[in-house]
């Protein structure tokens, strides 16, 4: 049965950050993910993962100044000093933490800009973010995000995804698929997760639409989930929706689709 790891960005929001890894354990997930991790020092979130006998699954490079709306740095010709220094920075989070992937938002196309300056720094970034987080033993995902929730994201489809991935010549790099997202801009779940399964290095989920709980709205997540399992998926699907209500009273579809701990 799959296994499912708490997005600490979206699930329990009721609680201050630090207090989500209690919740966490005490709903019975066994792992967390959450894109920010560099507003607090590692030793604060090692010790919050090992008094709550928890797995880090997942990290995100530094995105630059979220709250101004940036969505990533990676296609951002002007950045890409600070897009290195952050690759760094986010091989020392994952690393200190114990997490094997390192997630990279590609960002938002600027309006200055024809498409093809941006898809150059995008690869050269990529086979730079590759090369050093493979050295490190770690695995670099890169993912794409509907252009209804994030307009002007850069990467929106799996194909388009893809083509940076094979663009760059590193077969190292993973696909992070996001089943929402992916349901937004593209549909055909089965074919497409069948078809990209051995790239594919990470899943998230979430129900459509509205992003709320997976057991709600036109996704069969029974099918999909039991799909996953199916092809031999070993890693953690990360729920990264947001809840109808409170997180614990949404967490009916965590008994139902899968095993809650290793």
């Amino acid at each position: 049965m799959p296994k499912f790891c708490a997005n600490l960005g979206f699930l329990f929001t009721e609680v201050p950050f630090l207090d989500r890894f209690a919740a966490s354990a005490k709903a019975r997930f066994s792992a967390v993910e959450y894109s920010d991790p560099y507003a607090y020092e590692t030793s604060q979130l090692i010790d919050l993962l090992g008094e709550n006998d928890l797995q880090q699954a997942l990290v995100n490079m530094p995105a630059g100044d979220w709250a101004a709306g940036e969505r990533g740095i990676a296609c951002l010709p002007d950045r890409q000093s600070e897009f290195q220094d952050g690759v760094g920075r986010a091989i020392t989070y994952a690393r200190a933490l114990g997490c094997p992937l390192i997630n990279c938002l590609a960002g938002i196309q600027p309006h200055s800009l024809l498409r093809e300056q941006p898809w150059e720094t995008l690869i050269e970034n990529l086979r730079f973010a590759g090369r050093e987080v493979h050295r490190a033993g770690l695995t670099l995902l890169v993912e794409p995000i509907n252009g209804f929730d994030m307009p002007g994201f850069f990467l929106n489809t799996s194909r388009d995804a893809m083509r940076a991935i094979d663009a760059t010549g590193d077969a190292h790099i993973k696909l992070q698929y996001d089943i929402y997202h992916m349901q937004r801009m593209e549909g055909e779940l089965s074919d497409s997760i069948r078809r990209l399964f051995p790239r594919i290095g990470h899943f998230q989920c979430a129900g459509v639409p509205g992003r709320t709980e997976p057991d709600s709205g036109e996704i069969n997540y029974a099918h999909v989930f039991a799909l996953i399992d199916q092809l031999g998926y070993q890693g953690w699907i990360g729920a990264e929706y947001k809840p109808v209500a409170s997180t614990e009273s949404g967490l009916g579809w965590l008994q139902t689709f899968g095993r809650r701990s290793l």
